[in-house]
């Protein structure tokens, strides 16, 4: 057995490929995951996030592309990755009229876990599940069922954890509460390979990657990931911003605009080129206009907007 503790990287895979019949779904992907690290995976529905997730950690197997993950071949070695790999889907699926306890159970038996009884009293103790451990699964609120997943994701100690869109549909107490609790256990040198929409969740990750079309866009950092576009951005407050923004939108000097309730984010790639546009247009209006710090925000739908353009305005 690989011991994950003397890996520098996680996961590590280079020219990764997958067509579904005539779709191109993942096109030359690589990239690394250090041991203890969180890595976000950002693109719009349909990008391949998922399938890319899936190949990274030999769960579903590439057309062409080579690689490991926690230390076994991809390829070769699948069925000892997916015993050492947690996966929690986005879509809830255990057994509503079981208790938490009787799910748990139910997954320890499946992973042949020694001592299941032992094992499931700690992950109810761990997730904060104990005083909940007779409740049916099927009454629980989103929150507590998402914490019921990742407890049977984390029964047979897995070294690696792999999350679709966790968080979907959940209140964000419970999102906050569950990055919490991904945070302590990378900290304690679990991966964590996770896909989300949610900006707030994914500045919380070492590293992001953006996805779109199956091609990796950009990957680092949630600061390098802003660094490398290069965009300046103003912020504009005061009315018929909705008028506004159809008149910038006409300027050369202008990559996007997006509305944030009632203040217009305008960005470009020339700094004092998008100054004179925004100040002239402000003019006299009432209206105020700064320069602020451009968010992952700002970036995702830039990208999301280049990509489309590139690709005739398929995602």
């Amino acid at each position: 057995m690989t011991d994950v503790s003397n890996l520098e990287y996680t996961v590590d895979v280079q020219g990764l490929n997958k067509h579904f019949g005539n779709k191109h779904v993942v096109r030359d992907l690589s990239l690394r995951v250090r041991r203890g690290e969180i890595f976000g995976f950002l693109g719009p529905n349909g990008s391949g996030k998922t399938t890319t997730i899936r190949m990274m950690c030999g769960l579903l197997k590439p057309d062409s592309g080579t690689g490991t993950c926690l230390g076994y071949d991809i390829l070769r070695d699948s069925a000892e990755i997916k015993r050492r790999v947690g996966y929690m889907t986005q879509k809830f699926s255990f057994w509503e009229d079981l208790t938490i306890t009787e799910n748990l159970d139910f997954v320890a038996r499946m992973y042949e876990i020694p001592s299941r009884r032992q094992a499931v009293r700690e992950s109810l103790e761990g997730l904060g599940l104990t005083a909940r451990a007779a409740q049916l699964a099927g009454d629980l609120s989103g929150g507590w069922k998402q914490r019921m997943a990742l407890a049977a994701c984390m029964l047979h100690k897995p070294d690696l954890l792999l999350l679709d869109e966790p968080t979907a549909g959940v209140d964000p107490r419970a999102r906050r509460d569950f990055w919490d609790e991904i945070q302590s256990l990378a900290a304690k040198g679990i991966s964590v390979l996770v896909s989300t929409h949610y900006m707030d969740e994914a500045v919380r990750c070492h590293k992001l990657a953006y996805i779109a079309s199956g091609t990796l866009l950009v990957q680092g950092s949630a600061a390098e990931v802003i660094a490398g576009q290069h965009l300046s951005t103003w912020a504009i407050h005061g009315n018929r911003l909705s008028e506004l923004q159809q008149t910038l939108r006409q300027q050369p000097g202008v990559a996007q605009t997006v509305t944030f309730g009632d203040v217009l984010h305008v960005s470009g790639t020339d700094a004092n080129q998008l100054q004179r546009i925004v100040e002239s247009a402000v003019g006299s209006s009432g209206r105020r206009a700064e320069p602020i710090d451009t968010s992952l925000e700002d970036v995702f739908i830039y990208l999301m907007g280049r990509r489309e353009e590139q690709s005739g305005g398929q995602p």
